[in-house]
Order: C-alpha cells, then structure tokens, then sequence
C-alpha cells in the first residue's frame, strides 16, 4: 500500500506543479473542474444517492455552479470576498459540528449531504483560481497551499505512525491521533518560513506562521469531515481512482477546507487583486 502510494504521488505531483505554474487560467479552471466533478460523483456515494439519474443530475447541477463560478471571475474582488467568506463560515460550522458529534447523532438525509458537496467542492475551485489570477505570484501562491498540504499530511502521517498515543476524535477516525496533528502543525509552520520569503510583504513572520498553522488545522477539519461521512455511509475510501489513495475526494479533502480559508486570509494579508 505504502509502495503504491509513493508511486501514484511520483506521478501527479510533477503533473500538478506544471498545470499549476504553466496552464493558463482556462485551461487550470477545466482540469480542476474535472477533479471537482469526479469529487462529486464519488460524494454521491457518500450521500447514499443510489439512483443513476440522480447521480447525473446532481453532476449537471454542479457543472452549472462551476460555469456560474466561471462567470463570477470576472468581478474580482467582490465575489472573492463572498465565496471565501461563506466557505470560511462553514467550515467553523463543520468545525463545531464535528466538535458535538457523538455515536447515534442523528444523521443528514441525503439532499442535505448532497448540498453539503456543493459547499465543500465548488469554493475551493473557485478559491484555486482566484489565487492563481493574483497579479504577483498567483500560481506560486496555489503551488504553496497544496504544498502546505502535502507537507502537514506527511507529517500527520509519519508523526502518528510513530508517535501517536492519544486519539483525537475516536468517534469519527479511530486512527487519527493528536500527535498526528502536531506533526502537521510542525510542517505547516516550516511553510510558514517559506511563505515570508515568497510574500514577505504580506505581514510579520508569526502572523504568517499562525497563518499557515490555523491552515493546517483547517485542513484536518477538512479531513474529518470527509471521514465522518464515509464512516456513516460504511465507506473505507470514497473510491478506488488512485492506487494506494482511494478516490479522488480521499486525495483533496485536505484542500477542500483550507483553499477558501487561505483566500480569505490572503485577502486579509493585503494581497491585491
């Protein structure tokens, strides 16, 4: 599995730093609309839509929000404020969501966890591509969130492998521990260090240190919620597309929580449109 996962990784990391640094806007904003519609068909799962109708019908209502989001690209900054204000304010919902959970809470119907994919995949698509059409490294600002990603999930990883004693939510995932989380806030804060040197206009180091430790913690709500989810539908992985992964959602969770939070607070920061 571990071999597996080494080898899917070496595959579409180069991929994904060359379309996040070389694509143009239109061409970024069609290959992660694919990703958000492959995110969604696999969230059906995880809502228990069973009905093939229905599973198209949902992708269609999803890819109209996409070509909608498209539109509302082209009124910058204000729809950028919104979009990453809402999606920051649900996630604190989900945050605390997660926070009263207990065995037997009761559980969503499907339409609700259906619009629950709507809010967890359309504002990171639409944050992604903000960002990237920031003037000033644009895409070297998106590179770093998914690096800032990558680095807090290893770390998360191999930090709870190896040290991991005390459960952080055995309700939702038995495996995740809190040693887990303070390996990905160690690596979360080393990118702290090397979003100054990127952006060092953009606020003091510990303010950007905190900044990419509240990210990191965003990203593990993110992460949480996904396994809730997955756990209420009786679902391991949200699918198979990616060898030692699971499917496409098990791969992005993490950045679905943390892209419109970091927009938002790069908004904050002063970065200008």
């Amino acid at each position: 599995m571990l071999l597996q996962r080494i080898l899917t990784a070496l595959i579409l990391i180069p991929l994904v730093i060359g379309g996040v640094l070389y694509l143009p806007d239109s061409y970024l904003a069609l290959i992660l609309a694919v990703v958000v519609l492959l995110g969604g068909w696999e969230w059906t799962r995880l809502a228990a839509l069973e009905s093939a109708a229905g599973r198209v019908l949902f992708l269609g209502l999803l890819g109209l929000l996409l070509v909608a989001g498209w539109l509302l690209l082209q009124d910058m900054p204000r729809s950028a404020w919104w979009v990453s204000s809402i999606a920051s304010l649900w996630w604190l919902l989900v945050t605390l969501m997660l926070i009263r959970y207990r065995p037997g809470s009761a559980m969503a119907a499907s339409p609700l966890k259906l619009l629950y994919g709507v809010m967890v995949l359309f504002p990171p698509w639409f944050s992604l591509l903000v960002i990237h059409r920031l003037p000033e490294d644009g895409p070297l600002l998106v590179l770093f969130i998914m690096v800032l990603i990558w680095v807090a999930d290893s770390g998360a990883y191999f930090s709870g492998r190896h040290f991991g004693r005390v459960k952080m939510a055995p309700y939702i995932s038995p495996g995740k521990t809190r040693e887990g989380v303070y390996g990905a806030l160690l690596g979360a804060g080393l990118c702290g260090l090397l979003l100054y040197q990127l952006r060092p206009q953009t606020g003091m180091l510990a303010l950007l240190i905190l900044f990419c430790l509240l990210l990191a913690l965003v990203s593990v709500v993110g992460d949480l919620f996904e396994s809730l989810l997955k756990r209420q539908a009786g679902l391991k992985d949200s699918g198979q597309l990616l060898p030692g992964h699971g499917g496409m959602l098990d791969r992005i969770d993490s950045l679905t929580a943390a892209a419109p939070v970091y927009l938002l607070g790069l908004l904050l920061l002063g970065v200008e449109q």
